[in-house]
């Protein structure tokens, strides 16, 4: 298989740059897999298509302001990292940028603020460890000096604003670690989710900490021969029971996202039984795969040429896919991040 055969043309204009509100009235493309049949709803419309006795999977993980603006401390020009995940007390995965200009040893500071890093190890491409200091609470400064990582498709002049530090974190965001959203699951609002209990569907939570994996393009045209990057997940052995007596009882597990969907299928065993556990994942999910927890699974719309379009036709299968997204092209729904939603049941 070749990446190129999981492109399509996406307008600049449909990449949508702002969330609608309320979060539930975005547009929800219904794709029947087994027919191929599309309906065309809005986001508050999913219980049309939940049943009771269903398991509804969430993905708790909080967005950290991952970016911070610094200058290098020996020549005063701009620095910016980008926080990747954690490699022990003080120490920070990140990318940098300018890339080419941040060596070990350099030294940046955050004006504003008594924030200092330290490059210790550069490595691959522009991935570097880095290692803070500072007067006080390393992780609350961070949050200071930080900003939120809102993807580069997303235009701001000025950096986000007071409403993206809202509309990009899920109402149920809990676990702080992600540096971005998981998408899926910012349509859904409280009363939504009130709703879907009340009929008698179960909501549970997993943790996975949406990282690089989510935005690093896909190099190499076979697609066998890429990897994504670790990813950190939670299942606890609350949600693995739940999902577990649903699945033994004849009842649908609908993964909230392609970030549930990696962390269920990681714990997955042969039986389709999960098992609960924390650890890392980088399992990369395309056609071929076989799903053992998932039946059901609700979704953005993605880039082309992406892992994340990959797990997906892996889902519902790539013609399904391709055709349903032509077919959201064609009636103007909104892509990626901010975008509305599509259901695969």
């Amino acid at each position: 298989m070749k990446l190129e055969d999981f492109d399509y043309h996406l307008p600049r204009q449909l990449i949508a740059q702002k969330p609608v509100f309320p979060r539930d009235s975005c547009r929800l493309l219904v794709l029947h897999k087994k027919e191929g049949r599309i309906e065309h709803r809005k986001f508050y419309q999913i219980l049309e298509f939940l049943r009771e006795g269903d398991v509804v999977v969430l993905n708790n993980t909080r967005v950290i302001p991952a970016r911070l603006m610094g200058r290098k401390k020996k020549t005063g020009g701009k620095a910016e990292l980008f926080l990747l995940r954690k490699r022990g007390d003080e120490d920070w995965e990140c990318l940098l940028k300018p890339a080419k200009r941040i060596r070990e040893g350099a030294q940046i500071f955050f004006p504003g603020s008594s924030l200092l890093a330290t490059v210790v190890k550069r490595e691959e491409g522009a991935r570097g460890i880095v290692r803070f200091s500072v007067s006080g609470n390393v992780e609350e400064v961070i949050a200071q000096v930080g900003r939120l990582p809102l993807p580069p498709y997303i235009k701001r002049r000025e950096g986000p604003t007071s409403e993206d530090e809202e509309s990009y974190q899920t109402v149920y965001a809990k676990e702080k670690g992600a540096v971005a959203a998981p998408t899926a699951g910012l349509h859904f609002t409280p009363s939504l989710l009130e709703k879907m209990k009340e009929k008698g569907i179960k909501v549970v939570e997993i943790t996975l900490h949406t990282g690089w994996a989510s935005f690093k393009p896909l190099d190499k045209e076979r697609i066998q021969d890429n990897e994504i990057a670790e990813e950190y997940f939670k299942v606890s052995g609350e949600a693995a029971l739940a999902i577990n007596e649903a699945k033994k009882s004849g009842f649908r597990v609908v993964a909230v996202g392609t970030t549930t969907t990696r962390a269920l299928e990681t714990q997955a065993e042969p039986s389709g039984t999960l098992r609960q556990g924390e650890g890392w994942t980088s399992l990369f999910i395309y056609p071929g795969y076989r799903f053992k927890v998932v039946d059901a699974l609700l979704t953005n719309f993605h880039m082309p040429r992406s892992s994340l379009i990959l797990l997906v036709c892996a889902f519902a299968g790539r013609e399904k896919i391709l055709s349903a997204y032509e077919e959201a092209v064609r009636r103007g729904y909104r892509f990626l991040s901010y975008g509305d939603a599509m259901l695969i049941i």
